[in-house]
């Protein structure tokens, strides 16, 4: 109601009902102030007490500290270890002093010592390795036929520029998130070659195939695993909101790139597989996908602080040291015999009975009462299984270069180039379990053969 009514022109009745919606209006305003200066006692959300990523935090500022009175570490004055000695270094130069700075006598070798040892190390100038290919074709006198004369492998017609070169632009552009732009003009101010944007995203479309297949690869041995872990983060794909999914294991990666972050997802990557244990945080669409779940016991500690941060000193308190004393295990459950990983499951659920009769009565503390009344069984799993963690860090781990590519170069302009990406990380994180590094598993992939170990 913007304006009040004449009341000389209402009736009593008007004036009544006009009574009652006031006072309706009156009611909900309380309410919202009451729940705005609740909030106003809340502390913030932060990266170390809420599922808020890293990069959203603030760090705060350095305390003032006390001058230095010696060299700063990495001055003149540091002394430092030393970098260690090449053990064959492609060239050696010797400097022997011939005569004597003081009074010029001539030096024996036999008054000669060695006094230092050090290696000095530089680049080559690169430039682009260039080779003119001259192909004949014979006419055959007797029969007419035109026969061309066979390439050696890797010089056929097409594209001018080698696997080589098409891998370590993938490996700048996906790994260290480098624009067209920049990219075009840091191989030629680095490696003299001129490649333009245009020629880089066709050199990608063409090299997308080759990725595509090993995804699939590496996507069939997935849907046979018997753990997976999972999670997921927004990315920008032409203007819409999109996420970037994780599957992956202690062998397998794979990301698949989607507008939907539902469980649909998780069915489309899955395909009717059902892994024996399924690793991943509370969100709805990432439940139910095996016989077992682990909940991520990081997610619950943060969760915990932020509880106890906003004054409950009853329930959180002591369930976060009853995690924290799950994570220790974690961190050996794997050497433990079957046996003790079941005696320390029966002490942890003993403790947990315990926690569970408290009555907290701050609104998260009990809000976290209910959460773990209802999932109780899944907090604990890791010890019955010990190919599995106790927490879903895995996962983020291989999410954080999706986030620092996506505040960088500000998503995706088309689905296919974030299909690429997807599978493009997917081959690098399947690669890294196996020892292989970004810029070899990329070339690899390009060069048509697998990555994955032989089966």
């Amino acid at each position: 109601m913007d304006r009040l009514p004449d009341l000389s022109l209402l009736s009593h009745a008007e004036k009544d009902a006009l009574i009652h919606t006031l006072r309706a209006q009156v009611q909900a305003l309380t309410v919202r102030v009451v729940e705005l200066e609740a909030k106003l006692d809340l502390p913030p959300k932060t990266a170390d007490n809420s599922s808020l990523p890293p990069s959203r935090g603030k760090k705060p500022n350095r305390e003032d500290q006390p001058a230095r009175t010696g060299p700063r570490q990495g001055s003149l004055g540091r002394q430092g270890g030393g970098r260690r000695l090449a053990e064959t270094p492609d060239e050696t130069v010797t400097a022997r002093p011939s005569r004597c700075a003081h009074c010029q006598a001539a030096l024996a070798e036999a008054d000669l010592t060695l006094t230092a040892r050090f290696d000095k190390v530089d680049l080559p100038k690169v430039a682009p390795v260039v080779t003119r290919v001259e192909r004949y074709a014979g006419h055959c006198r007797c029969c007419g036929g035109t026969t061309l004369a066979p390439l050696p492998e890797g010089l056929e017609p097409g594209t001018p520029f080698s696997h080589t070169i098409v891998a370590l632009a993938m490996y700048l552009r996906f790994v260290h998130h480098v624009s067209y732009r920049r990219l075009s003009r840091l191989l030629l101010e680095l490696f003299g070659l001129a490649i333009s944007e245009g020629a880089l995203d066709a050199a990608f479309r063409r090299g997308k195939p080759r990725f595509d297949a090993e995804t699939s690869a590496i996507l069939a041995r997935l849907r046979c695993a018997r753990v997976v872990c999972s999670d997921e983060t927004g990315v920008r794909i032409d203007g819409q909101n999109g996420w970037n999914w994780v599957f992956q294991n202690d062998e397998l990666v794979i990301h698949v790139i989607r507008h939907s972050r539902g469980a649909s997802v998780v069915a489309e990557v899955m395909a009717g597989h059902r892994p024996a244990i399924w690793v991943s945080d509370l969100y709805s669409a990432q439940r139910g996908h095996a016989a077992a779940w682990q909940i991520c016991l990081a997610h619950q500690l943060r969760d915990c602080r932020y509880a106890i941060e906003t004054g409950d000193t009853i329930f959180a308190p002591r369930m976060k040291a009853l995690l924290l004393r799950a994570v220790v295990l974690a961190r050996r459950h794997r050497s433990l015999a079957e046996s003790t990983r079941r005696e320390y499951r029966r002490r942890l659920e003993h403790a947990l009975d315990a926690v569970m009769a408290l009555a907290p009565t701050n609104r998260h503390g009990q809000r976290l009462r209910r959460r773990y009344g209802k999932l109780r069984e899944h907090l604990f799993t890791f010890l019955d299984h010990p190919v599995v963690t106790a927490d879903n860090n895995s996962s983020e781990r291989e999410l954080r270069p999706t986030a620092t590519y996506r505040k960088v170069t500000g998503g995706f302009r088309s689905d296919w180039g974030a299909d690429l990406y997807a599978a493009v990380r997917s081959v690098i994180g399947t690669a890294a379990r196996r020892g292989i590094h970004a810029y070899q598993a990329i070339r690899t992939t390009l060069q048509g053969q697998s990555v994955l170990a032989p089966g």
